[in-house]
């Protein structure tokens, strides 16, 4: 039996505000990414990313980036939908640097997952808060795509 959908239940577009560096932390090089918005498209979920969320980061002494990201979708039908992803993006030095000044780069050359769980009051959308999910994620120019698979 397949461990994740055979293809996404949706996908998510965000265009991301300008990286906020609150510098190196006891925990690392601590930086927040807004997110400004953004579409939802799939055959289980459409909607919109609403304005307000945001991606919290720590890069780690090993390169790593530790993401914890939070942010609504808005259903198409009307109801919303908290998303709370945490996950790693990581690779080779040069990606990475390339990744820091809002590059888009081939996302082969790197690894950006996340795991994804999901809040709601909306009837229609009801069965997302009995799933788990995981986002293969792609980071480009001022904004970031993720294909979310269910973990079955």
């Amino acid at each position: 039996m397949p461990l994740l959908s055979e293809k996404p239940i949706f996908s998510i577009h965000s265009p991301l505000g300008g990286i906020q560096r609150l510098g190196n932390t006891p925990y690392g090089e601590r930086r927040i990414i807004n997110i400004l918005g953004g579409t939802v498209e799939g055959e289980k979920l459409k909607g919109k990313v609403l304005p307000g969320g945001a991606d919290w980061q720590i890069v780690r002494s090993d390169g790593v980036v530790h993401l914890q990201a939070r942010y609504t979708v808005e259903t198409e039908t009307g109801g919303q939908v908290l998303i709370d992803a945490e996950g790693y993006r990581h690779g080779p030095a040069e990606v990475m640097d390339r990744l820091a000044r809002d590059e888009t780069v081939d996302p082969a050359l790197y690894y950006f997952r996340t795991f994804m769980r999901f809040e709601t009051a909306d009837p229609a959308a009801a069965w997302l808060n009995r799933i788990l999910a995981i986002g293969r994620g792609a980071r480009m120019k001022g904004a970031v795509r993720i294909e979310v698979f269910e973990v079955l």
